[in-house]
């Protein structure tokens, strides 16, 4: 096979791209960057610093991945971006390598992150996670697996957001968001569970631990139970994997160190499309 690069793209001769690898026009490649098979590169693409590209994947005109981070801290160390396999990568989306020297940002596979896009410095985004236009990811941002972020959403330093979550348009992040819950508003609220998400996933297919994971949302988001009493439930009764990581993520979010929960709407009545 040979390497299908655009004559007017700039290519360092130390970058490491595989063969079969599709660089467009003026795309620009940094000596440090390794892409593997099956890639594809756009036009006016620019790939730089310590950064490793997984296998097919496929970046849009105008994305700038590996540059420095907008860290003010940020003094020239060597940091990474990884990504990995099968993911899209649209128009002028912007991923930031991380600040401290050998700290990574960090992409899986099986994503789409939409056009302008932002995944900023030591963030990490897990898998099959979508990401729409002009979502800003501020550093240190950890999206768990199969989450969902909706268009023009801002997220915080330091948030981290659950497992299949679905975040509405235009919200503003500024605390942790529990796995498989919809989340919307300025400031945001916890609506209820996602149960378009959690049945794609295939996890409604247990009756039972799709029941126990709707009464442990109730008892945090529905019972009048303080949250911390809540909490202290939860831990004596994480009898499926569903709950169990729904109540370590809430421990978890309430540790010094975190922002702390995005609230619900408490009410002593639940609803049946709770």
């Amino acid at each position: 096979m040979t390497t299908l690069i655009h004559p007017t793209a700039v290519v360092h001769e130390g970058a490491q791209v595989h063969p079969s690898v599709k660089i467009g026009p003026y795309a620009v490649i940094g000596e440090q960057v390794t892409i593997g098979p099956g890639t594809e590169i756009g036009s006016h693409v620019v790939v730089d610093g310590q950064t490793t590209i997984g296998a097919k994947n496929r970046i849009f005109p105008g994305a700038a991945i590996g540059l420095e981070s907008q860290d003010l801290k940020y003094d020239g160390s060597m940091s990474r971006v990884v990504i990995g396999d099968n993911n899209l990568i649209r128009e002028y989306v912007t991923i930031n390598r991380a600040t401290d020297a050998g700290a990574a940002t960090l992409v899986g596979s099986n994503c789409l992150l939409m056009a302008y896009s932002h995944v900023a410095h030591n963030c990490v985004v897990e898998d099959h996670v979508i990401i729409a236009n002009s979502v800003a990811l501020a550093g240190h941002v950890y999206v768990e697996s199969g989450a969902r972020i909706s268009g023009m959403v801002g997220v915080h330093q330091f948030v981290r957001i659950g497992r299949l979550v679905m975040i509405g348009g235009l919200s503003r992040i500024d605390r942790d968001v529990p796995p498989f819950t919809l989340v919307n508003g300025n400031p945001a609220e916890v609506r209820g569970l996602n149960q378009v998400g959690l049945q794609r996933a295939g996890l409604t297919a247990d009756p039972q631990a799709y029941r126990e994971l709707k009464q442990a949302y109730r008892l945090v988001y529905r019972s009048g139970e303080s949250l911390s009493q809540a909490v202290a439930k939860l831990n004596q009764d994480e009898s499926n994997d569903l709950v169990r990581h729904f109540s370590e993520f809430l421990r978890a979010a309430q540790q010094s160190d975190r922002r702390g929960l995005t609230p619900g709407r408490r009410r002593s009545k639940h609803s049946d499309d709770d």
